[in-house]
């Protein structure tokens, strides 16, 4: 087993026994050879006359599925990833038959895979990451990581659009492209850059899109005040991202009694006016996703898991998860479809919060629409000198130490400066009290990771109305990154030639140092200091240069 597609990988260069996440080697290696076979799909979908659109569409759905399966901390689950790898073949050798039959064929769209348990995870141990290292290099299989990482967060942010009946062809079409330029062994580095570069475009697209389809079924998203805790009576908790299964509960439980609280990246949800009408959406509990283990134990109640962020349940509270879509553990309750009686009977039969408790609040619905119809107010107070900078610290939490890094960059930044965040590396900041500035919240919480649409949006924005590019604006990106969603924003930003952003608390470790110099000297990628203050000092000295 070899695995190191998110930043807390083993002694920060891979896990080798089980994963840190707790992917034990047998989920590793057939997620490994899931994406082997999407990689045969692809290829064999982008051979078809265009005729076959149909098709096509499908094999990009598919794929996108099996890639959002493999990204960190979604499913853990064997028998269900085995059944996704079997279905994907089967669809691949019925496009296969399709084709003309002396065309030659990569190895995976023709390789069988075995339908014994133990032989196929020694095929995927032998095709893993370690025999392309060896095959094709440090450089060339870092590369082909980095492109299958941001497919993967890519895939992530298409499904969350795609359950509201939102696609792209292009989003589709890139999803086929670079997938099947990892069958093709004789791309050298420079050839593999300009793939993942590709991706960085689909990526942004992607977030387009996955914007238009929150803010088109849910509302734009307005400032809301959160209580950030619980109050008396009964209650579900639920966490992950996925608006539609929140909509879709809270219809379910109106009139029963049962408050519904967000957890993790569900925070945002409150500020989208057709989930906030809910009189019974009722508050936040707990944090990031990382501390679930210790702040689900004390919940009184279910709890949903939608999207990815799933820990190992402790068996203290394993009989109350029940996972959705994609989610998967072995030996806990999933839910199909969006059927949430299971869940509310167990509501019911909970003990659920015996009384009110004090806690604070938080501001939450800083989408790019309330920032932008504000945006008067802002260049006028960027003009007169009332905000001096921007700085977006956000991104992933962790578990790792070296997290801090956020708290303290946020809360030793000058007081002219407005902090942007986003994503649960918000956890890292929102318990700072950092007033007014300018007639607006020093802090502007913008929404989930799949909200980072709106901090790229406001920042093109504000380029316009200065007449100016990105780079030369007022703005700082200082990114926390955990797992592959991340690497998609991440190439996003590149893409739209976004330079100097700094990211940590370490690189990736699929990044060798010639790929590392090829972004550094092209993007000035910066990896974030040991000293919060260290490098306030640089950005505001460079800013001022």
């Amino acid at each position: 087993m070899l695995c190191f597609q998110c930043e807390q990988t083993h002694s920060g260069t891979g896990c080798v026994i089980r994963g840190v996440c707790s992917k034990t080697p047998e989920v590793a290696a057939i997620q490994d050879l899931l994406i082997l076979a999407s990689s045969g799909l692809a290829y064999v979908a982008k051979k078809l006359p265009d005729s076959y659109e149909v098709e096509q569409k499908k094999a990009a759905s598919m794929i996108t599925q099996a890639l959002f399966s493999t990204v960190t901390n979604v499913n853990f689950d064997a028998d269900i990833l085995c059944d996704a790898l079997y279905h994907l073949v089967d669809f691949r050798d019925a496009l296969k038959a399709k084709l003309p039959e002396n065309i030659d064929l990569p190895l995976a769209a023709t390789l069988d895979f075995s339908h014994d348990r133990e032989a196929l995870v020694k095929q995927g141990e032998f095709y893993g990451i370690e025999s392309r290292q060896k095959a094709l290099g440090q450089d060339i299989s870092g590369l082909q990581e980095l492109l299958t990482y941001g497919m993967k967060g890519m895939a992530a942010y298409a499904h969350h659009a795609a359950v509201l009946d939102y696609r792209d062809a292009d989003v589709d079409n890139f999803l086929l492209e670079g997938m099947a330029a990892l069958t093709d062994h004789d791309l050298d580095a420079n050839a593999l850059l300009a793939v993942v570069m590709r991706c960085g475009e689909a990526s942004y697209k992607t977030l387009a899109l996955l914007d238009n389809a929150n803010t088109s079924s849910f509302g734009h998203p307005v400032p809301t005040t959160v209580k950030m805790g619980p109050s008396k009576g009964k209650a579900i908790l639920v966490s992950g991202h996925d608006l539609l299964d929140m909509k879709e509960l809270l219809e379910q439980t109106k009139d029963t009694g049962i408050k519904i609280y967000t957890h993790g990246e569900m925070l945002p949800a409150h500020g989208y006016p057709e989930l906030n009408k809910y009189p019974h959406l009722a508050g936040h509990y707990g944090g990031a996703w990382m501390r679930q283990r210790q702040e689900f134990i004390n919940f009184p109640g279910p709890i949903v898991m939608t999207t990815n962020c799933l820990m190992e349940p402790r068996k203290e509270y394993a009989g109350r998860v029940f996972t959705r879509d994609l989610v998967g553990w072995p030996g806990l309750s999933h839910l199909p479809d969006r059927d949430f009686s299971k869940v509310i009977e167990a509501a019911l039969e909970s003990e659920g919060f015996t009384e009110d408790q004090d806690s604070r609040s938080h501001i939450t619905g800083f989408g790019h629409q309330t920032v932008l119809n504000s945006a008067d107010v802002v260049v006028s107070a960027i003009k007169k000198g009332d905000i001096k900078h921007f700085m977006l610290v956000g991104g992933c939490d962790g578990i790792k130490s070296g997290r801090h890094y956020f708290t303290d960059i946020a809360e030793k930044a000058p007081k002219d400066w407005v902090i942007l965040t986003l994503g649960c590396g918000k956890f890292r900041v929102t318990d700072l009290d950092l007033g007014e500035i300018g007639g607006l919240p020093r802090l502007l919480d913008m929404g989930q990771c799949n909200d980072s649409y709106s901090a790229i949006r406001v920042a093109l924005a504000l380029a316009d109305v200065f007449e100016t590019d990105v780079n030369s604006l007022p703005l700082s990106l200082v990114l926390s990154w955990y797992e592959q969603k991340a690497v998609c924003v991440l190439l996003a930003l590149l893409h739209l030639g976004v330079k100097g952003i700094r990211l940590g608390p370490t690189l990736p470790a699929f990044i060798t140092p010639n790929i590392l110099k090829i972004l550094v000297d092209n993007f000035d990628i910066k990896p974030i200091g040991a000293s919060a203050e260290d490098d306030l000092q640089e950005i505001m000295a460079a800013k001022a240069a």
